[in-house]
């Protein structure tokens, strides 16, 4: 672990349409956090794309070959936890792929059954910047993903 789970962090995902600043639960998913610090410092997101945009759904990225399949060479544990899947959820991807070691998804609308249909590690909550995600098309590019810590 790289990060303290007793400290906020905070990534700031800047994309051609705007920043959308995210603040991240350590204390509910450590490491699903710890993993998204480190490839975002890494500069592992810098220039990839978001491949998959529902409206009023979700809007996914993070995966580097682009097409929903590619990720690291690990999986993460399951960490489910009682968090919501409101408006501004941000989680970790999941499928039999093992595509859940970097492909995060944000919520555009509320999406309760989210929590009952897979394994979704829900690790924070959009603090500014909805309108942002709003404008996302398939395709479009994170230009990159900053991390604070305090």
């Amino acid at each position: 672990m790289s990060i303290d789970s007793e400290r906020s962090y905070t990534a700031r995902l800047t994309t051609v349409h705007g920043e959308v600043q995210v603040d991240l639960a350590p204390m509910a998913a450590p490491v699903t956090v710890n993993n998204f610090v480190h490839l975002a410092r890494s500069g592992f997101y810098n220039g990839l794309t978001f491949h998959r945009v529902v409206p009023g759904f979700v809007v996914q990225g993070g995966d580097p070959d682009g097409d929903g399949t590619g990720g690291p060479p690990y999986k993460l544990p399951d960490e489910t936890n009682p968090a919501t899947f409101t408006k501004g959820s941000l989680a970790m991807a999941s499928s039999a792929l093992g595509v859940s070691g970097s492909q995060f998804f944000l919520v555009l609308e509320d999406a309760p059954h989210l929590a009952r249909s897979g394994v979704y590690n829900h690790f924070g909550r959009v603090r500014s910047g909805l309108e942002v995600l709003a404008k996302i098309k398939p395709g479009d590019e994170i230009q990159s993903i900053e991390i604070g810590e305090a």
